[in-house]
């Protein structure tokens, strides 16, 4: 008798066990400001995604402990781990905080009218002199850009690094600097190869945003694209779009 009800625990416990690894479809809700509605969902363990519809709800197959990746324009980027307990409620609700875009500073001096004689009569002042002037050495590289001087002030020093790491700050200035360092990646990209690619590998107009967002999010987009030559990021961009592919036709089937 004991050996039987040994055996029932064990079977349950294991049936449970399994139930937890099995892929479900769960049904999520996006809650944030602005329009909610083609916001982009992607299960990066399974590389299976979707958008949201005009009420910010979406449906994707997931297993415990995927990791989700949510993101649009105007939102900041929001990543989720599948527990035990969404795939016991096969729903989830994500809260979206706004992406803060800040301006570079601007600086307003006198209007210049493009005349050389009449201009330099409104300039005050000297010029600065630099380390050319007097002889001595100094950094002429690539001028840092706003995201990474700010981080470097926020790494810099004795107590403020500190402070930075325990607020959270310092993590959250590292994921700006990534995120720009994307964007101005697939910027690049697109600038520059957009029409040789989809001459030779067609996709509908409406869709292409989309693919790009989806190349975005791959774990491998700046290895495999960053510094390469245009080959093989044409190469990586064809790779991407079959997946892109197979994912649409998985999520109509849904």
């Amino acid at each position: 008798m004991l050996k039987t009800r040994l055996f029932v625990l064990l079977f349950v416990y294991f049936g449970l066990q399994c139930g937890y690894c099995q892929t479900v479809n769960i049904l999520g809700e996006i809650i944030g400001n602005g329009n909610i509605e083609n916001i982009h969902v992607t299960n990066k363990s399974s590389q299976l995604f979707t958008v949201t519809d005009k009420n910010g709800r979406f449906n994707i197959p997931v297993k415990q402990n995927d990791t989700l990746t949510v993101s649009s324009i105007q939102h900041e980027l929001h990543l989720l781990i599948i527990s035990r307990d969404n795939i016991l409620a096969k729903t989830i609700s994500i809260n979206l905080e706004d992406k803060i875009i800040e301006l570079d500073e601007v600086l307003i001096g006198k209007l210049l009218t493009g005349n050389l004689l009449s201009d330099i009569n409104k300039i005050e002042g000297k010029a600065p002199i630099n380390f050319f002037d007097v002889g001595i050495p100094g950094y002429a590289g690539k001028p840092a850009t706003q995201s990474e001087r700010r981080l470097y002030a926020a790494t810099s020093g004795h107590l403020v690094p500190i402070i930075n790491a325990i607020t959270g700050k310092t993590k959250r200035l590292k994921n700006h600097l990534k995120l720009e360092e994307k964007d101005n990646l697939l910027r690049r990209i697109k600038y520059n190869l957009i029409e040789d690619f989809f001459i030779e590998h067609p996709l509908d107009k409406k869709l292409r945003k989309d693919f790009f967002y989806f190349c975005q999010e791959d774990i491998n987009f700046m290895e495999r694209c960053k510094g390469k030559n245009g080959i093989e990021i044409l190469k990586y961009l064809q790779e991407r779009l079959v997946l892109y592919k197979l994912n649409l036709k998985s999520n109509k089937k849904l």
